[in-house]
């Protein structure tokens, strides 16, 4: 299980030891093997200290996933509310400007990321990343081990998403496979055979968590969702022979 931070009381002040305790000995005795936390962070702003806050927040729960047992960190490329294009967060820096300035700070957190053996998870999540070449060019810019793709599969805005998860596969480090291609219930329903198939010709030997959303249904039910998903890759798993 994927443990979003910013769901836990107090977000984001970091848990007391006394709560992590408590969250490893319920997740223990029910055989769940936390692998990961996420927060929320904007590192498109063009505020520097705005960055630096991002930053000093990255690195605190680094701190908090190393105690929760967590070997990956999900962060946002940005930005998130109260902006809905990095353009505005940028302040109108140009793409390549916005992207030096992440990757500096995407390398401060994955070098603090390496003393606690956690790795930095960069969620392509239809902002400043809609493409698996703008993934792929951000983590070539950071250049670091400790820091590498989360891979949201709704989430490549493209005509072709199942060749940018191909791209971006070998350097992935986490997951959120989705139901769909997008976060619509119009969005074409996600092909796990295909999907199962690029990660494993990819290399990916890791976790591949699921996430399900709502997209607007009164009927929905994440437990319902979740299972229709687990069968889906399981089958395709299975074809992999």
């Amino acid at each position: 299980m994927d443990i979003t931070g910013y769901f836990l009381p107090g977000y984001p002040k970091v848990p007391t030891d006394a709560f992590i305790s408590r969250l490893k000995r319920h997740a223990h005795a029910r055989g769940v093997v936390i692998n990961g936390t996420g927060i929320r962070n904007d590192f498109t702003h063009a505020d520097r200290s705005a960055r630096a806050n991002g930053v000093q927040l990255t690195k605190d729960w680094i701190e908090v996933a190393a105690r929760l047992g967590a070997t990956v960190i999900r962060v946002f490329a940005g930005p998130q509310k109260p902006f809905n294009d990095w353009r505005v967060a940028a302040g109108g820096a140009k793409r390549d400007e916005v992207e030096k300035w992440m990757a500096d700070d995407l390398r401060a957190c994955a070098k603090h990321g390496e003393k606690f053996g956690v790795l930095v998870g960069v969620q392509n999540h239809g902002d400043f990343l809609n493409t698996g070449a703008e993934h792929l060019s951000l983590l070539r810019r950071v250049d670091h081990p400790c820091c590498g793709a989360l891979v949201d599969t709704g989430k490549y805005l493209t005509a072709d998403s199942y060749a940018d998860i191909a791209l971006i596969t070998p350097h992935a480090v986490g997951w959120q496979i989705k139901e769909t291609l997008g976060s619509s219930l119009k969005s074409p329903q996600a092909d796990f055979k295909r999907m199962m198939r690029i990660i494993a010709d990819g290399g990916y030997r890791g976790f591949v968590p699921i996430e399900t959303l709502s997209m607007g249904r009164k009927d929905y039910d994440p437990a319902t969702e979740v299972a229709k998903v687990l069968k889906g890759m399981r089958e395709g798993i299975a074809a992999l022979g």
